[in-house]
């Protein structure tokens, strides 16, 4: 069973967000307040979407927690593009940050697919074995090869077939008259 610390996606939108972190930590006040918070937000914001679309149960639910996420990281890209246009951070970690959001974005558009796949049956999900039922020999036989054979005939067999077995059987009356003495 697989944890969602351990999926490869999660880890890198952790690894991003807690770089943004290391980088805004040491800009100063007035950037931090204006573009830092919501850079640091909109990272943080990739991985638990991520984290929240594992924990829940609903193929529906999981999708629309991964297209935040997915949202998060062009949020993310915007306030990167942001801070590269004021001369914040230089094109080399721009581009560095760019490069490890569109694999996280890949990531998720994955996370994605393979989410729909299991919720239209295109792949099977694992799951835990049956119960086992251990079922008694018996003797009795429950329908004999007469009853059973008019499912194997055409229809005009299987009317005769089973009206002889109507003819035959005796079955107890399924609505018996009520007893006199009760009422």
């Amino acid at each position: 069973m697989v944890i969602f610390e351990e999926l490869y996606v999660l880890q890198l939108a952790e690894d991003i967000a807690d770089d943004v972190w290391k980088m805004v930590f040491q800009w100063n006040a007035f950037i931090r307040d204006v573009i830092g918070k919501q850079l640091i937000r909109s990272a943080d914001s990739i991985g638990a979407n991520i984290a929240e679309a594992f924990g829940r149960y609903h193929y529906g639910d999981k999708i629309n927690f991964l297209y935040y996420a997915r949202g998060s990281v062009f949020e993310t890209k915007y306030w990167l593009n942001r801070a590269l246009k004021r001369d914040i951070i230089e094109s080399e970690i721009h581009r560095a940050y760019a490069e490890r959001l569109n694999e996280v974005a890949k990531g998720v558009n994955g996370y994605v697919g393979k989410i729909k796949a299991y919720r239209y049956g295109k792949v099977q999900a694992f799951k835990e074995p049956g119960p086992t039922y251990h079922v008694r020999e018996t003797e009795q036989v429950i329908f004999s090869e007469a009853h059973l054979a008019w499912l194997l005939t055409d229809e005009d067999t299987r009317r005769t077939t089973l009206q002889h077995i109507r003819q035959t059987t005796t079955l107890p009356n399924p609505n018996p008259d009520p007893d006199p003495n009760l009422g």
